[in-house]
């Protein structure tokens, strides 16, 4: 099975505040909010959605091709993602932008500031699938992660057009997409991708129901936070429910969300069902919210099996052990 991935590239900066954001808001003076957080740690990391999601699939060997929009500074970042098993052949390099830059603040109960500049990232909508699923000898999933939204709706458009299967994965940019727009993302999906809030900002953007939503894509997957995630499918409800591995240290969520569903990923590329994807999901997940970065963590086939065995049991240990061996043995 051959994946594609769409979405944005950048380099995070990534900051510690070890008080609580929460601590500076005055209720009565949310209209007027200037405020400014005195940080004891910054971390300059590799990042954007679809190359964190590229990297976790690359790294559990499921040979990801990353299409996205960077500028002439990538070429460390390329050599980074290659080595990890990234096909980086197909990203278009910007001849007049920067790569897209995230700078996130994380307080003490690791609730989140932060921004984004999409930089050469505006460009991805001028890039088609077709010359990309040629060249691999064709496409199996396009994930249609958050990015420049003309580049998304036109992906999505394409893969429609192309009777290449896709998933969706609006995330972030949910909340400047209007209903239309992400009814034309989501709609006929094999997979939508979200979490609780993403879901019901969906719901409330789009005027569907949870239902409604459900019976327009294949197979819909909620990460769920500490709680772990569901999947559900219009013809059989939830179908599965999985809980998070124990972790180690707590030391930063950002990217957490890209994690799982690159674990999810590996799992549909190595045909196990769904519960075991979810599964995988949650524990790629776990391996980064113990790392500093979105890309940082390495993963032993030895120590995963293990972890994926206490949490899981041994009969689902049994079914992924196999793969993940010859992925990372």
């Amino acid at each position: 099975m051959r994946i594609c991935i769409t979405g944005s590239v950048a380099t995070d900066h990534l900051m510690t505040f070890p008080g609580k954001f929460t601590d500076s808001l005055l209720a009565d003076q949310l209209h007027t909010i200037s405020l400014s957080f005195l940080v004891d740690d910054l971390q300059v990391r590799r990042g954007g959605v679809a190359a964190n999601i590229a990297f976790g699939l690359g790294s559990l060997g499921a040979d990801p091709v990353l299409l996205a929009a960077v500028g002439a500074d990538f070429a460390d970042y390329r050599s980074w993602l290659d080595r990890h098993g990234v096909d980086t052949t197909s990203v278009l390099i910007s001849e007049v932008a920067h790569t897209a830059r995230f700078v996130c603040t994380t307080d003490s109960a690791h609730n989140q500031i932060a921004s984004f500049y999409p930089g050469a990232m505006s460009e991805a909508r001028s890039i088609e699938i077709s010359p990309v699923a040629e060249r691999v000898g064709g496409l199996d999933l396009v994930l249609v992660g958050p990015n420049d939204p003309e580049a998304m709706l036109r992906h999505t458009a394409e893969c429609r057009e192309r009777g290449i299967p896709f998933a969706a994965d609006p995330s972030q940019q949910l909340a400047g997409m209007d209903g239309p727009e992400i009814r034309d993302l989501i709609d006929g999906a094999a997979y939508l991708f979200t979490n609780e809030y993403e879901a019901a900002l969906t719901e409330q953007k789009t005027g569907w129901t949870a239902a409604e939503v459900l019976a327009r894509v294949g197979v819909q997957v909620t990460t769920l936070g500490k709680n772990g995630a569901k999947v559900e499918t219009a013809a059989a409800g939830e179908v599965a429910r999985v809980g998070v591995p124990a972790e180690r240290g707590l030391a930063d969520p950002t990217g957490v969300g890209d994690a799982f569903r690159a674990g999810f990923l590996a799992g549909l590329v190595w045909d196990v069902p769904l519960e075991r994807c979810a599964q995988l999901g949650s524990m790629l997940a776990t391996y980064v919210i113990e790392t500093v970065g979105t890309q940082e963590y390495e993963i032993s086939a030895a120590d995963f099996v293990v972890r994926y065995r206490e949490a899981y049991g041994e009969a689902a240990a049994a079914e992924v052990e196999p793969h993940v061996t010859a992925a990372c043995g």
